[in-house]
């Protein structure tokens, strides 16, 4: 056999196997660059929470981060470099930056258009206020495995303070996925703690609709072990807890609520609803949500203005109108919408649901489409009566029937509260 003979026979395979490579690779960055080119007309371009940052300098265009996301195909390789292509579904897992071999990949908080206001948390979990906490929700981290994760991380550095002296060791506030892991590691450790819920246990999630499906993901639980679910309902979650308080005989006292926190000694004095405690630390595992957010329009004191969904079936037959474009507002909708006899209106100050996941928002243009949902994108509520809403959209004034209104429109953050005991609240814009 000829050397060009050899030549030919080593690279024809070689040529078309990196032909392949290449064609794969460049159908993949298409699909990637449309998805992106979908969602910036759509104007879906804006993450929620925590998300990656990635620099183009430091990218070597791997995939390794598009691989390692847990949530299906929200980065992707066009031009060769890592991007976000939907960050409305970017939930802050973190795989992403966890898998970069070159490091060059940050999550941050907000970004240059849209800032997200976060309290002042050293990497001990501690805030400005020396001997005050915060884990979870409040400081960003809204992923169950993540809340779950740091609770037991800051009762651990809470853990390490110096004991004695009169009073608790530390005061819990928050019963959520971080409430209930701090609690827990607060009782592996020993340590005198009292835990003060408002609500009910489950954080967050207690507010769901019936039925809502929860994604969370494997974590370690002190004293209990290990939370193996990875898909599951909310239902399910809350006998979960349940479960945990139950068999681990961990104290929470619920239906009690902070009204004052101030410095007493070398702790402080945390006054509520039922008593006053003396404490050393303070962990702060509350949600965002704080206060709900208010349309600020005649009619709204009204009862049947609400602020979440608890059961769609109890709007059976009737006129409801559900006003937000985030998921909790969609997945309302859509629910009501599913119950025989109602008749559901949405009402939406923006041009698109731009921070809904992709399978809300299909379920509503689904919906609409056939006829079950009314969706009024642009509008706003100008007037809640007794048997009607009046909405404006685009200069126009359109007259709903209604007999329930359900407002998503989120929360506003407890800065007040935590300034009024000095925790410092800073608005993110894009860092970490």
């Amino acid at each position: 056999m000829t050397t060009s003979q050899l030549i030919l026979v080593y690279l024809l395979p070689l040529t078309a196997i990196w032909g392949y490579i290449v064609l794969h690779r460049t159908l993949k960055e298409r699909r990637a660059l449309k998805v992106r080119q979908e969602v910036e007309a759509a104007g879906m371009t804006e993450p929620a929470s925590l998300h990656p940052l990635i620099n183009p300098d430091y990218c070597i265009g791997c995939g390794a981060c598009v691989t390692a996301c847990p949530e299906g195909k929200i980065l992707g390789l066009v031009k060769g470099k890592a991007r976000l292509l939907e960050p409305t579904r970017c939930i802050g897992h973190g795989a992403c930056a966890a898998s970069c071999p070159v490091h060059g990949i940050e999550l941050v908080f907000g970004t240059e258009k849209r800032g997200m206001d976060i309290p002042d948390v050293g990497p001990d979990f501690q805030t400005n206020v020396p001997g005050i906490y915060i884990a979870g929700e409040l400081g960003g981290m809204g992923l169950i495995r993540n809340a779950i994760e740091q609770g037991r991380q800051a009762m651990a550095e809470i853990a390490k303070r110096p004991r004695g002296g009169h009073g608790l060791d530390v005061v819990i506030i928050g019963a959520g996925p971080s409430g209930i892991s701090a609690s827990l590691g607060a009782l592996s450790a020993g340590l005198n703690a009292k835990t003060i819920e408002q609500d009910s246990l489950g954080g967050t999630v207690s507010h769901f609709p019936r039925g809502k499906l929860v994604m969370t993901a494997p974590a370690e639980l002190p004293i209990f072990g290990k939370m193996s679910f990875r898909e599951t309902t909310k239902e399910t979650l809350l006998a979960f807890w349940e479960k945990v308080i139950t068999e681990t005989g961990v104290q929470i006292s619920f239906g009690e609520r902070v009204d004052a926190i101030s410095p007493k000694g070398t702790g402080f004095l945390v006054k509520t609803t039922k008593g006053e405690y003396e404490t050393r630390a303070i962990l702060l595992c509350i949600g965002r949500r704080g206060t709900p957010r208010k349309l600020g329009v005649p009619g709204e004191a009204q009862s049947k203005v609400v602020y979440r969904l608890i059961d769609a079936e109890q709007y059976r037959g009737q006129h409801v109108l559900v006003v937000g474009g985030g998921d909790s507002a969609l997945e309302a909708a859509t629910s009501i919408a599913e119950v025989e006899g109602s008749i559901v209106t949405i009402s939406y100050r923006s041009g698109g649901f731009s921070r809904a996941k992709a399978k809300n928002r299909d379920k509503v243009a689904a919906m609409q489409a056939e006829g079950h949902l009314r969706v009024l994108l642009n509008s706003n509520v100008k007037r809640i009566g007794a048997t009607e809403v009046e909405i404006e959209q685009k200069g126009e004034m359109i007259t709903v029937p209604n007999e329930a209104v359900i407002v998503c429109a989120g929360g506003i953050l407890p800065t007040g509260f935590l300034k009024s005991f000095g925790v410092n609240v800073e608005t993110k814009h894009g860092v970490a």
